[in-house]
């Protein structure tokens, strides 16, 4: 059976709902987040690739100065996701550069952070070997879950 082409876990609905309470920024810094902790799987195959990275210190920018261009916004995701497409399919990298595409969307929309978060944990999936695939997954939603209430919080 071919696995799902975005990993689905628990806490997702958990995630959801407590994304739709947070604020906007903070959630854009959460997929910034989210997406820098995956990123390594892109660098690692593509290091001479820098749009994921551009997307997401541009969204870290945004975050602290507020300033917003749309048509920076949508250049830096959409180069990440032309990453994507080159990093081929189903690869930990491919879901990591789109990862950092969502985040940096969350500054013109706040709920691309959510799929900037499944991405991530879709890279996570697609990088640990089968049996443990599913906990290491798990685990990453955990995680995402806690540094947004730590987030929110703040």
């Amino acid at each position: 059976m071919r696995k799902p082409v975005l990993a689905k876990t628990s806490m997702d609905m958990s995630i959801e709902e407590l994304a739709g309470r947070t604020d906007h920024r903070k959630l854009a810094t959460w997929a910034a987040d989210c997406a820098g902790r995956v990123l390594p799987y892109f660098e690692e195959q593509y290091p001479d690739d820098p749009r994921p990275r551009a997307a997401i210190e541009a969204l870290r920018a945004w975050v602290k100065t507020g300033v917003f261009r749309m048509a920076d916004v949508r250049k830096a995701s959409l180069d990440a996701h032309a990453a994507a497409r080159n990093a081929g399919e189903f690869t930990s990298a491919r879901s990591a550069a789109r990862a950092a595409g969502q985040a940096m969307a969350t500054a013109h929309v706040a709920r691309h952070a959510l799929a900037a978060a499944i991405y991530a944990a879709t890279a996570v999936r697609d990088a640990t070997p089968s049996p443990g695939a599913d906990a290491a997954t798990l685990r990453e939603r955990q995680w995402q879950y806690q540094h947004l209430i730590e987030l929110a919080e703040s």
